[in-house]
């Protein structure tokens, strides 16, 4: 009898045992804690999400690759750029590559952009513009606010964007060019976005919310450890002029090398084309 008793005991014990620790898993313990937080991407990927313009800011500068891809009428086609970007001038400089033509060959020599506040200038425009001209384009007065015209999403308005994202999903951790990174997937509607962006921003923003078949921007965006974006991509839709059809353009830009010389200058006027091109 006094053996079953010890028995029953040690057997009670045991289960006050497990539940405590039990208890202090739920609460504490270091492995189940990370994975939760890791599910949830560590806070609300909404407002982690319009922030993440400001994060660059802090980084400084970094370089920046770029691809837009088009389709219309059963037509593909893809530019590409690369260059540099200073975030706290927002500034920057990219070389953007037109398509081969259907023979495989270019035809187009690469296009020199200037990304600044209001204004997109660009060289090898073509179109008539001297080979050693520049030809200046007011961003606010684009129908897309510059995020598609000049073949390459600004990176800062791409990262201002954000700013007005109205849902996103956090999707788990990956890596993207070498670099850990949290991925998002959501909508951000462009009039928000414009209402809360840079006093630069605010004027493409608007324009490009008047100008897009749709206001609402889906996205799929990938943040470091820092909060920076590495990736975002975003699907665009606006009508095309006089056809009236809607085009799709995903635009991706992939930052990296945080920290990198952007010494980006604007041209002279005398450098300046006077004449008008078609947008």
């Amino acid at each position: 009898m006094a053996e079953r008793r010890r028995r029953q005991r040690r057997l009670r014990d045991a289960g006050v045992a497990v539940g405590v620790t039990a208890c202090l898993c739920t609460g504490g313990c270091s492995g189940r804690g990370a994975a939760a937080e890791d599910a949830r991407g560590g806070e609300d990927p909404v407002q982690t999400l319009r922030v993440a313009a400001d994060r660059l800011v802090e980084a400084g500068s970094s370089k920046a690759r770029t691809s837009m891809e088009m389709a219309t009428g059963g037509t593909r086609v893809t530019i590409r750029g690369a260059g540099v970007y200073d975030y706290r001038r927002q500034m920057g400089r990219l070389t953007v590559v037109l398509p081969q033509d259907p023979a495989g060959t270019s035809g187009h020599r690469p296009i020199t952009e200037l990304l600044a506040p209001g204004a997109l200038f660009m060289k090898n425009r073509g179109a008539g513009v001297p080979a050693d001209k520049w030809v200046r384009v007011e961003t606010a007065g684009l129908s897309d606010g510059n995020l598609v015209t000049g073949g390459a999403t600004d990176p800062y308005a791409a990262a201002e964007l954000l700013r007005g994202t109205r849902s996103a999903t956090y999707l788990g951790r990956t890596e993207v060019a070498g670099a850990e990174v949290r991925h998002y997937r959501g909508t951000a509607d462009l009039g928000e976005a414009a209402k809360r962006a840079s006093a630069a921003g605010r004027g493409p923003l608007r324009a490009a919310a008047k100008g897009f078949a749709t206001a609402v921007v889906p996205f799929d965006v990938y943040l470091d450890d820092a909060g920076r974006i590495r990736k975002v991509r975003h699907r665009f839709s606006f009508v095309n002029g006089q056809r009236k059809d809607a085009v799709a353009v995903a635009s991706t830009t992939l930052l990296y090398d945080f920290g990198a010389l952007a010494d980006v200058r604007l041209p002279k006027s005398r450098d300046i084309y006077a004449g008008k091109i078609a947008e």
